[in-house]
């Protein structure tokens, strides 16, 4: 019988973390990696019987790279302290660990704004793994290396991911300074074209393109948020290349 571990990355999830792991009751262990949280994160990990494992943050890569050392299980699931997994999922989950067909799985994650879930803001991600075939590459967005094929569960992650409009807006601006900060390392320019284009592009991308005007007026708010971070993104940039941060 396959088992498995879920790593969960923590920085200040009170609020959050104990209705995650209220629906983890079905997996074999459990790591809170936890960024030096000043809450009770780390009391209600303990209290649930979590491996607590404490690391300063640099980067989310590093983060889960160094979680996955202290995995014991067959499969990884990773999954966000504001993410919850549903019975159905559950299921699953433990259906396609023990059929072995693929290496990983992907995962949907509609997101939760504004009191309704927006099924067409929504992310396919790889969270799903073999312990011994993966790895994460990347610093903001990282990505999840599987060494093998990677298959696609049908039902949806419950992702809380927004905590209000001022939590979004600064979520945006913290990605922000990460992202202008590596692209100032890796030489990259930038354009007046860039702050003008770029931020329209997403708000066509996700408005038009993904549908995310059936999701009414919650639909509306993300898409012209995650156009404004693209903006920040590029503004921040041009503020490094500056030398005015």
């Amino acid at each position: 019988m396959q088992t498995l571990t879920v790593i969960i990355p923590t920085y200040n999830e009170a609020q959050y973390l104990e209705g995650a792991l209220y629906c983890l009751k079905f997996v074999d262990e459990i790591i809170v990696v936890d960024s030096m949280s000043s809450d009770a994160t780390v009391q209600i990990a303990n209290d649930h019987g979590c491996k607590v494992v404490s690391r300063k943050f640099d980067n989310f890569s590093n983060q889960k790279n160094h979680a996955l050392q202290f995995a014991t299980c067959d499969w990884v699931l990773f999954l966000d302290g504001d993410e919850r997994v549903t019975e159905a999922l559950q299921k699953e989950i433990l259906e396609a660990i023990e059929s072995n067909t693929h290496t990983g799985y992907k995962l949907n994650f509609p997101h939760f704004y504004m009191n309704r879930f927006l099924y067409h803001h929504y992310n396919d991600v790889t969270r799903l793994v073999k312990r011994t075939n993966c790895h994460f590459e990347g610093n903001v967005h990282e990505k999840l290396i599987v060494n093998g094929s990677v298959g696609t569960l049908k039902n949806k992650v419950l992702h809380y991911t927004y905590k209000g409009l001022v939590h979004y807006i600064g979520k945006k601006d913290s990605y922000a300074w990460f992202q202008a900060e590596r692209q100032l390392s890796k030489g990259k320019g930038m354009s007046y074209f860039h702050l003008a284009f770029k931020p329209l592009y997403r708000f066509f991308h996700e408005y038009i393109i993904k549908r995310g005007f059936l999701d009414g007026v919650p639909g509306l708010a993300v898409a012209g948020i995650n156009a404004y971070g693209v903006f920040s993104r590029y503004a921040k940039l041009m503020l490094l290349k500056k030398g005015l941060k």
